[in-house]
């Protein structure tokens, strides 16, 4: 533990909240030293799971801590903005989880919240922080796809409503959309160069509900899940352009009569290709001979505990150094613009500008 470990204080101690909480406990630069939540009984076993000397099930009386000098939020969706909002006020930096928030009005103010207060920011794009995405956008960096003008992404499960605040619209602001397809999204985005997005093109389609009849295949289940409440969609897609011409295409479900979960994140250029998943390779030409390159790596597909260790480490060291997080407020801002275009787009039955 170093001589000055900074201080934290974790938001929401629900199921996302262990990773966090995992991961600060390993990190040799960070202490945590409060847990909140409305439920007193989680946030108590929390605390006693990763010996946490303070308790809270009001926000406001966490971030009123002098001893705290940042926070996780860990917390509903609609909350993200209020809290990330009032932490940096009170002067604690914030790792807010994804999405940043549910409008783009929210990441607005989210923003000038940050840039009126100086504190660090930094948005939950676990995976940007996994090894092999940062592989990749090495290779990217060293010109080894080249001009990268097209991507397409897909995470289709073929049963895995989560219920509970996963599935009402007003804690979570979307389904599959906004809770997985925004990880993806970013991830392409990002390796892409972040272009300026200036059109989406969407559908969403809520046609087979909670799916509680379906035995014999288990799912993750929210801690509030009640099968009889969903008002989010069970598929999404889009087509996403850029201002550089390139485009982005992606699907993304809860539920769908699919054969088998999947899950393919693939980045094309002139140069050559990646698939970061299911298995991370490359594609490239030698001697006129189109050749397939398996980089040899510890993990072929993303390894979630270590992309969070890295985030979180990151996200210590931002905080002790100033420097800005790799997933900032602004790239928050230009996300929440891509998933509220694509809903309105949905709604609307067409191409909305951004």
């Amino acid at each position: 533990m170093s001589i000055n470990p900074l201080r934290i204080g974790v938001i929401g101690a629900g199921s996302i909240s262990d990773l966090h909480f995992a991961s600060y406990t390993k990190s040799d630069d960070a202490v945590i030293v409060a847990v909140c939540d409305l439920n007193r009984e989680r946030a108590a076993a929390k605390a006693e799971k990763y010996d946490i000397a303070n308790i809270y099930t009001d926000y406001n009386e966490l971030l009123a801590n002098p001893e705290i000098d940042a926070v996780s939020i860990c917390t509903w969706n609609n909350t993200h903005a209020e809290i990330s909002i009032a932490a940096l006020h009170a002067g604690k930096h914030v790792l807010v989880e994804k999405p940043l928030c549910k409008t783009v009005e929210e990441a607005q103010r989210i923003q000038d919240a940050v840039r009126e207060t100086g504190k660090i920011l930094q948005v939950g794009f676990v995976r940007r922080y996994d090894t092999n995405a940062q592989l990749v956008k090495h290779f990217i960096d060293n010109g080894q796809l080249g001009e990268i003008y097209y991507a397409k992404a897909s995470c289709l499960r073929r049963l895995g409503n989560p219920g509970g605040w996963f599935s009402d619209v007003e804690r979570s602001g979307g389904g599959p959309l906004i809770d997985i397809g925004v990880h993806v999204i970013d991830v392409c985005w990002y390796l892409m160069g972040k272009p300026k997005p200036v059109a989406v093109s969407g559908h969403t389609y809520n046609k087979l509900g909670n799916r509680k009849n379906v035995k014999n295949l288990s799912f993750y289940q929210a801690a509030d899940y009640d099968a009889e409440r969903n008002t989010v969609e069970d598929l999404a897609n889009v087509l996403i352009r850029f201002e550089n011409g390139a485009s982005l295409m992606v699907d993304v479900s809860f539920t769908l009569h699919a054969k088998k979960d999947e899950i393919a994140i693939k980045l094309y250029g002139d140069k050559g290709g990646v698939e970061l998943e299911p298995e991370i390779v490359l594609v490239t030409e030698m001697l006129d001979t189109i050749t397939n390159v398996t980089p040899q790596i510890n993990n072929k597909s993303i390894d979630i505990n270590g992309a969070f260790q890295n985030e979180i480490n990151h996200f210590v060291s931002c905080c002790q150094s100033g420097e800005t997080p790799i997933s900032p407020v602004e790239d928050g801002l230009e996300i929440m613009k891509i998933l509220c275009g694509i809903y309105e787009s949905a709604a609307k039955g067409q191409e909305i500008r951004l």
